[in-house]
């Protein structure tokens, strides 16, 4: 993986297009920045669901799925399908994915002690 690096001898095309990026990867942290996005999009991370799954495994209401759907459909990170009454939801691509898999790492899967090793605020 490459990490970007910004010099003086840059020149103002790369510059241009390295702000366009910069401000595309603003908008999707901003669009999975809310704790019922990422929940959503974690759940769709196996595979297409529902609305009422959705709520069912979320314990959440219509109403804050139905509006976090919406933001999540409006950045491009999922697609609904309908069928019939019911409408169904996947991930669009795997940009969420990806990023999903990184935010677990960092978050999810480290020891319970905590990322610093194991200091805690009572041991530091």
């Amino acid at each position: 993986m490459n990490t970007p690096v910004i010099t003086e001898d840059m020149s103002t095309e790369d510059m241009d297009k390295m702000m366009a990026s910069a401000c595309d990867a603003s908008a999707l942290l901003k669009a999975i920045s809310h704790e019922g996005r990422l929940m959503i999009l974690c759940a769709l991370v196996t595979g297409e669901k529902s609305v009422t799954e959705l709520e069912e495994l979320l314990h959440a209401r219509q109403a804050a799925v139905s509006q976090q759907l919406a933001r999540l459909r409006m950045e491009g990170l999922v697609t609904p399908r309908r069928e019939g009454k019911a409408i169904f939801y996947s991930l669009a691509d795997d940009r969420p994915r990806r990023i999903l898999e990184v935010i677990y790492e960092m978050f999810c899967s480290m020891p319970a002690e905590g990322i610093d090793g194991g200091a805690t605020a009572e041991t530091a």
